[in-house]
């Protein structure tokens, strides 16, 4: 394949990655694998050579075995359904508004004599809308000499997409001068209700080969990210900046990490391998600095992954990876919701407040504060296990992948704009040849619907709010060697 060739390909590619959303949602919103190949064993492939231009999204080092290629693909996929049932009743308050012991925000005496801020998400059952996404994917490996490799990978690595049309939400109306209590339309009474989060990763990779079967690797990762919320502005009460907290606009940010691998083998047909990615640090989301903990910022956690591969019989390999993914590196990720009601976010009673207009909350709790409430995710650790084989002139592969839940069942009440409870993956993949220098791949992956449920703590327990989500996902690839 000539420069030209090459060079046309990668403008394509990457006009193609730009323009098109990225809305994963499979081990919390990491991708479950990255090339097509991979993604037919769950996403293992840390310590196997795929031959796949996207591997360095797992193991940098593997690309010192991969041939000089490029590969383009494309990926179906359909987190359908995805969305939240909420049951029991919203409280009936009862007395006049009062200012809460800490001076934090009105609430009202509950029934049972207990206070609580008046938000509660009604009672049905709510599917998000927007099932389907489309999402390219480039990869350009290239052999320098016998030892040495460069190449490039550009891929989503994740996302959240949401949108909820419809529901409604039992609220202290703060546009009435006695905070009357009203049903508003919305999940959070405040209108359509949903996030869009979109990550593009440029992995620029390079490896040595030390000796005919082993090699380290290493990439620096150039990221950006694009965020969106609407739909949120009754928890302005909560936030440090009030303007900056929806307003259903497109808020973008880049960042910079590293990549770093090992990948050998270690006895005839036994193969390890080792990567680790870094935190990577992001511009923050001004758009969003009144949302997101630390004045917006939005980091991507940590991960690192450990593989093993052994060949079985004459064509067979079994790959078993585990990967950990360290959402407590960010806080606007992993913080709990209760930093709103623990006393750490305070907003008095005031007349702009009954005008509609609420003064900033004060306090690192808050929304936006340096120790800003979240979404409360927990680090997870993911096994993967897959088995490929040879027949018929065709690669076939099989895999399964199981995961920490990320999600609380304290947390549900913000993760219906993020209800990422998968925790399971089965997948096939093939790989047909066309010639020497082409070939076909194909790869699908389907996650069982799980839920996870718990109690609002804006009502007291009163109502029960289960969020859900299941995936389908369908890629297609196709490289050619040179």
């Amino acid at each position: 394949m000539n420069f030209r060739i090459r060079k046309s390909l990668l403008s394509i590619a990457v006009t193609g990655l730009l323009a098109a959303p990225a809305a994963q949602a499979t081990n919390g919103y990491f991708m479950h694998g990255y090339g097509t190949k991979e993604k037919g064993v769950a996403g293992a492939g840390a310590a196997y050579n795929h031959d796949d231009a996207l591997a360095a999204a797992n193991n940098p080092a593997s690309m010192a075995f991969v041939s000089s290629r490029v590969d383009l693909g494309l990926q179906l996929f359909a987190p359908s359904p995805r969305g939240y049932t909420v049951t029991g009743a919203p409280p009936a308050p009862v007395g006049t508004p009062v200012l809460g012991p800490t001076g934090c925000n009105p609430i009202f005496v509950m029934p049972n004599g207990a206070c609580a801020p008046p938000f509660s998400v009604n009672p049905g059952s709510v599917d998000s809308d927007n099932d389907v996404f489309l999402l390219p994917h480039f990869g350009w490996n290239n052999h320098l000499g016998e030892d040495w490799t460069a190449g490039i990978a550009i891929y989503g690595n994740g996302g959240m997409n949401t949108e909820y049309s419809s529901g409604s939400a039992t609220l202290a109306d703060a546009t009435s001068p006695t905070f009357s209590i009203a049903s508003l339309p919305g999940t959070y009474g405040a209108g359509t209700a949903g996030i869009n989060l979109e990550q593009l990763f440029f992995n620029i990779n390079g490896s040595y080969k030390v000796n005919p079967k082993h090699a380290f690797g290493g990439s620096i990762l150039v990221v950006a990210q694009r965020f969106r919320a609407q739909g949120l502005e009754n928890f302005a009460q909560f936030s440090l900046d009030p303007t900056a907290l929806a307003g259903n606009r497109n808020s973008i940010a880049w960042g910079y990490g590293a990549k770093i691998g090992y990948q050998g083998e270690i006895a005839k047909g036994f193969r390890v391998g080792i990567s680790y990615q870094s935190e990577i640090d992001m511009e923050e989301f001004e758009d969003y600095k009144g949302l997101f903990a630390e004045g917006g910022d939005f980091d991507i956690p940590s991960t690192y992954t450990l593989g093993l591969s052994f060949n079985v019989g004459a064509t067979g390999v079994i790959l078993a990876d585990y990967q950990r993914i360290n959402y407590t590196d960010v806080k606007s990720i992993s913080n709990p919701i209760s930093k709103l009601t623990d006393g750490t976010c305070l907003n008095a009673l005031n007349a702009t407040l009954m005008a509609g207009t609420p003064t900033p909350a004060s306090g690192a709790g808050c929304l936006g504060g340096s120790d800003g409430a979240g979404f409360g995710w927990e680090d997870i650790g993911i096994y993967k296990l897959g088995y490929m084989w040879n027949a018929a002139n065709i690669d076939w592969r099989l895999g399964y992948s199981y995961s920490d839940q990320p999600i609380p069942d304290s947390q549900t009440l913000f993760n219906i704009l993020a209800p990422a409870v998968v925790t399971q993956h089965i997948t096939a993949g093939m790989t047909k040849e066309f010639g020497k220098n082409q070939e076909l791949n194909l790869s699908l992956m389907y996650a069982p619907e799980e839920t996870v449920k718990g109690a609002n703590p804006f009502d007291g327990g009163a109502t029960q709010i289960e969020i859900n989500m299941s995936q389908w996902d369908l890629q297609a690839g196709w490289a050619w060697k040179f």
